[in-house]
């Protein structure tokens, strides 16, 4: 019956929430319990057949992650771009940081948009070959030079108290931990680990942040009508001249 639903907090008067507040916060969470589970697949979304198929094309382009050639590497992603995709979740890096550190170890400036933009172009067509201009030609082999550079360096370990970005059950020895897990696979509880440092979805979460947005719009919509301007709409990113962005936003 009417008389027996709960109140949502815009429902009642300031007393009313004051006086007992939990049943009005359950009340909330109750409603966006199903938003919180279900995310949006967005466009762009990797389909894990693609992205294992891209998987296939690097381990034979490196001959079962034994051989690390920057050229071969990059004429397998010009045909296979998907692959680049694979190589950076090697690495374990955004598409921002990855320019910013191979910016760092080539000197060829590969700006975080340029390495978004790159990125975002392969989700949306992730088996059709690259046609890439003189200047994203370099960016691209940059990248690459720079995944092979950390891949084949001695094993690194960072100081006391530290935890550095590499040190990985797949990276942690370079290509050796390639090479062992795609072997033997991965433990149930190494997986279990490497998702608590890095909570699952969180990458695509991140992509589909407007999507999200537009689905906790939704009730709302229905429990405030006529009072759409109140609702925060989701957009594209705003610009912001003087603001340097870190590389892991």
């Amino acid at each position: 019956m009417e008389m027996d639903r709960m109140k949502y907090p815009f429902e009642a008067s300031f007393a009313e929430i004051m006086a007992n507040p939990d049943p009005f916060v359950s009340m909330i969470f109750s409603s966006l319990e199903s938003e919180f589970l279900v995310l949006p697949k967005g466009h762009g979304f990797i389909e894990y057949p693609d992205f294992e198929k891209a998987y296939e094309a690097l381990k034979r382009a490196t001959c079962g992650f034994t051989t690390w050639d920057s050229a071969e590497l990059a004429e397998t992603v010009r045909k296979t771009p998907l692959c680049l995709i694979v190589l950076r979740t090697i690495l374990g890096f955004t598409p921002p940081e990855w320019a910013y550190i191979a910016t760092r170890r080539t000197g060829v400036a590969i700006t975080q948009g340029f390495a978004r933009a790159l990125d975002r172009k392969i989700r949306m067509a992730p088996f059709s070959p690259l046609h890439l201009t003189k200047v994203t030609e370099q960016g691209l082999v940059a990248l690459i030079e720079t995944a092979v550079q950390l891949l084949l360096s001695p094993p690194l370990t960072a100081g006391s108290g530290e935890l550095h970005r590499l040190e990985k059950a797949d990276t942690k020895e370079g290509i050796y931990s390639v090479q062992s897990l795609a072997g033997l696979g991965v433990p149930y509880a190494m997986l279990l680990y490497e998702r608590l440092l890095g909570r699952p979805f969180a990458g695509h979460r991140d992509s589909v942040s407007n999507w999200l947005v537009t689905a906790l719009n939704r009730p709302l919509k229905i429990y405030l009508p006529g009072r759409e301007s109140a609702i925060v709409k989701p957009g594209g990113p705003k610009k912001f001249p003087a603001l340097i962005r870190h590389p892991t936003l």
